[in-house]
């Protein structure tokens, strides 16, 4: 099964658990700058469940549209699980869903702010709150996807374990 099949099947499951259960879904991105949202709407029937998503790419958007507050970014990095949190928490609040899942970190090529590239934070906000750090391998494009797939795998896992 390759990379995109893969991230496919775990976005219909996650729709189709969310559509029975009556929820919806919206994310907060940086390190993926869209790619999980496009994911998740790569599948029909996904607007029944996916309100929006918010890419935050810059430290400003995440302060002026999530609500991440600045002290927050200056004292962990935009690169933490504190953020990765906030962000989420602040999808929420932006969209009213029921859950919203978050991704920053760095793709590389290099490091960035002194934290090595693959250095990966998601953040699942909802019913159950969960952030996962990732250290991840590989080209930009290969991070960003490995960030995709197990964003959404955490969360496909979260909504099996609830049903």
């Amino acid at each position: 099964m390759s990379l995109a099949s893969e991230i496919a099947s775990l976005v219909e499951d996650a729709i189709n658990v969310l559509r029975e259960k009556g929820e919806t879904l919206s994310t907060a991105e940086s390190l993926t700058a869209g790619s999980l949202s496009s994911a998740i709407t790569s599948i029909p029937g996904s607007s029944d469940v996916f309100l929006g998503g918010i890419t935050a790419y810059q430290s400003s958007i995440k302060s002026s549209h999530l609500g991440v507050s600045e002290e927050l970014i200056a004292k962990h990095t935009v690169f933490s699980e504190e953020v990765a949190i906030a962000m989420a928490q602040g999808a929420l609040k932006s969209f009213g869903s029921t859950w919203a899942i978050s991704t920053t970190g760095v793709a590389g090529p290099g490091p960035s702010d002194g934290v090595a590239a693959g250095t990966v934070w998601v953040a699942i906000e909802g019913p159950v709150t969960q952030a996962i750090e990732l250290s991840l391998s590989g080209e930009r494009d290969s991070v960003r996807n490995a960030t995709t797939a197990s964003a959404m795998a955490a969360f496909a896992r979260i909504l099996r374990a609830r049903k």
